[in-house]
């Protein structure tokens, strides 16, 4: 026959069986940067058309959810003298991120259950009403429930960051993970700055009806953002809540990067949560502005996680964690030295975001790799410790400034950051079970949704 050949529906489904057998034998290798997980993403359906906008996109909504966490921080002075409590208004973070745990182990595991566009959209929805919540809330005990409930909706970049990992290829999941943590990092670092100027000029209770109508906006336009994915596996919600302690207790890997990303991020919480307390006292007497300007100074370090997630393609997550642990620690020990300095204080925040964010993209590059059928629940167990870490370090940070003021913010953070590097170097190489077979059709289904959605 001349010509250009007639479709063939057998000769069709046979060569995608191919692209999906290949697809099975990448996840087959130990790690997902071989050779064999590169010929893979070459084969599978091409994800480029949709890297500039999807990837984008699921960054801003995942910094827009994140910003709730943090809104608080710049504020807490304001918020102690409106119910009388004073420093005590320190603890207000460590409940908005206690809540987030619950939210992550009661309700994220339930992406790998359902179609994750809807549960973003009503995670938007409650978060908006308890940003509602703390604006209207009358004492400060209605402001730590209200906060609560708060943390609890702010999932969203909790479910956007596994499904992220899920869908791009693997020889460029550590970029594609580095942006959508820059967008959380961002949002997370320029909640301050808003947060800290809107206070200033309209009490810090406008700042949450702002919050509240952000979210609410989200919730609506979710669904034309992100693209359409199946669940990755049919499985009951005891059977979902019963695998994540399966699941940590088979992935040694996974719990040496749970424990260092908790404190870690404690670290770096410990000094946020003070920040405000130090720039009020001498030699500054600043403000609630000073306070949000400083977001903006840590965003120069948060700008750097694409270029960190390509590192970590190229040399290795190990190599980037070992570089953003040791950061951390030298910014640390120049902000107890130097503190009172203002040129020492804006460098100490630049390395400090920095080393932060290249050990959080290091870590979260290596846990998604460990189970490609389950990315939610990895992700619950990762971010349950991370931030349970986090709230670890709010409440010690206000601690140790009630007992030692900046030295001993210092000192809780140092402490927190050695303990990180001893379990590091301590640790192993790495450690990856063989996936699920059966999610790779479940990829394919996802390609298939998105190519849909873009042609």
């Amino acid at each position: 026959m001349s010509g250009q050949p007639a479709y063939q529906p057998g000769r069709a489904r046979t060569e995608a069986f191919e692209v999906t057998r290949s697809r099975v034998l990448s996840y087959e290798a130990h790690s997902p940067d071989s050779e064999r997980a590169d010929r893979s993403d070459s084969a599978s359906p091409d994800l480029r058309q949709i890297k500039g906008t999807t990837v984008l996109a699921m960054a801003l909504a995942s910094g827009m959810s994140v910003a709730n966490l943090y809104y608080s921080q710049p504020l807490l002075a304001q918020m102690g003298r409106t119910f009388g409590v004073g420093h005590a208004a320190g603890y207000i973070p460590a409940f908005t991120l206690v809540g987030l745990i619950l939210g992550m182990i009661l309700f994220v595991p339930l992406g790998d259950m359902f179609e994750r566009r809807n549960l973003i959209a009503m995670a938007c929805g409650c978060a908006a009403v308890a940003a509602a919540a703390v604006a209207l809330a009358p004492n400060f005990t209605s402001l730590a429930i209200a906060s609560l409930v708060l943390g609890t909706a702010s999932i969203v970049q909790h479910l956007i960051l596994p499904f992220a990992a899920q869908i791009a290829p693997a020889r460029e999941r550590g970029k594609i993970v580095g942006i959508i943590l820059s967008g959380m990092i961002l949002g997370t670092l320029l909640a301050r700055t808003v947060s800290g100027f809107v206070a200033a000029e309209l009490g810090w209770r406008m700042m949450f009806w702002i919050a509240a109508t952000l979210m609410l906006s989200l919730a609506v336009s979710i669904k034309s953002i992100l693209p359409e994915c199946p669940p990755s596996e049919v499985i009951t919600y005891c059977e979902l809540l019963r695998s994540l302690i399966t699941i940590a207790r088979e992935q040694p890997l996974l719990r040496e990067s749970s424990l260092i990303g908790a404190m870690m991020f404690g670290a770096l919480n410990a000094f946020w949560v003070t920040l405000i307390f130090l720039l009020e006292t001498p030699p500054y007497h600043y403000g609630e502005r000073a306070a949000g300007l400083f977001g903006l100074v840590g965003a120069l370090g948060a700008a750097a996680a694409p270029f960190i997630g390509r590192l970590a393609d190229r040399r290795g997550p190990r190599f980037g964690l070992s570089l953003g642990l040791l950061t951390s620690l030298v910014a640390f020990i120049g902000l107890w030295i130097f503190g009172h300095l203002l040129s020492a204080l804006i460098v100490g925040v630049i390395l400090l975001d920095a080393g932060i964010q290249a050990g959080q993209v290091s870590n979260q590059t290596r846990i998604y790799s460990l189970l490609p059928e389950a990315p939610s629940r990895v992700n619950t167990i990762y971010m349950t410790s991370f931030f349970g870490g986090g709230a670890l370090g709010a409440a010690l940070g206000t601690y140790g400034w009630d007992g030692m003021q900046w030295a001993g913010v210092c000192i809780v953070s140092i402490a927190m950051l050695v303990v990180a590097l001893g379990v590091h170097f301590g640790g192993q190489e790495e450690s990856v079970r063989p996936a699920n077979k059966n999610r790779t059709f479940d990829q394919a289904k996802c390609h298939k949704q998105i190519r849909r959605r873009h042609l």
